[in-house]
C-alpha cells in the first residue's frame, strides 16, 4: 500500500540530522565527492516539507556512482535506478528506516544543470520568506488533493518549482530560457 504524501511542519533538527548523515557519507565515499549540500524543503529553515532529508552531492562524472553502491549500501542505502529514463543526470540512492523513506541522496555532476537548478532553489527560499511560505501552503494543498500519488503531487509543484528557478536565475544576473 502506497503511504499518502505527508507534509509536516518545519523541524529544526532537520540541519542536525543533514549534518549527521553527511558526516557517514563523507566517511564511507567522501574520497569520490567533489561536495555534499543538503537541499529540498528539509534544507529550508522554516519551510514546511516531507520528512526526508535530501542531500545533493557533486562529482566529477556520474560513472563515480559506481564505486559508492557498495560503501553507501553498508550505511543503509539502496541503489534506485528506476527514474534514469526520465532524470540522466542523476544517480538516486534511498534510505529507509522501518519501510519509511528518511533520506535521499542524489549525485549529479558538480556545477551541471541540476546541481545548478537545486541549488540556486533552495539559496532562494531560504532568501525569499515569503516565497517559501507560499511553496510551503501549496505543498500542504497539493498533498490533500493528491494523497498516494506522489508522480501527480510532484507534476503538479512544477510550475511553481520552475518559476523561482527563473527568478533565481535571473536575480543572479542569467538569462533563462
Amino acid at each position: 500500500m502506497d503511504l499518502p504524501v505527508t507534509i509536516v511542519d518545519y523541524n529544526a533538527q532537520w540541519r542536525e540530522m543533514f549534518k549527521q548523515e553527511r558526516a557517514r557519507i563523507m566517511d564511507a565515499v567522501g574520497a569520490h565527492l567533489i561536495a555534499l549540500e543538503h537541499i529540498g524543503s528539509t534544507s529550508v529553515p522554516g519551510l514546511d516539507a516531507k520528512a526526508i532529508i535530501d542531500m545533493m552531492a557533486g562529482v566529477i562524472s556520474l560513472d563515480i556512482y559506481r564505486r559508492c553502491v557498495d560503501p553507501l549500501s553498508a550505511l543503509g542505502y539502496e541503489y534506485v535506478p528506476d527514474y534514469e529514463d526520465e532524470l540522466p543526470e542523476r544517480r538516486y540512492f534511498r534510505r529507509r528506516v522501518d519501510g519509511l523513506a528518511t533520506h535521499h541522496l542524489h549525485m549529479v555532476v558538480i556545477n551541471g544543470p541540476f546541481w545548478e537548478r537545486h541549488i540556486l532553489f533552495r539559496d532562494y527560499l531560504r532568501a525569499h520568506r515569503e516565497v517559501a511560505r507560499q511553496y510551503a501552503r501549496l505543498k500542504r494543498d497539493l498533498a490533500a488533493q493528491y494523497g498516494t500519488d506522489r508522480r501527480g503531487y510532484n507534476a503538479a509543484k512544477t510550475e511553481f518549482i520552475t518559476s523561482i528557478e527563473r527568478r533565481a536565475f535571473a536575480e543572479r544576473g542569467d538569462i533563462c530560457e
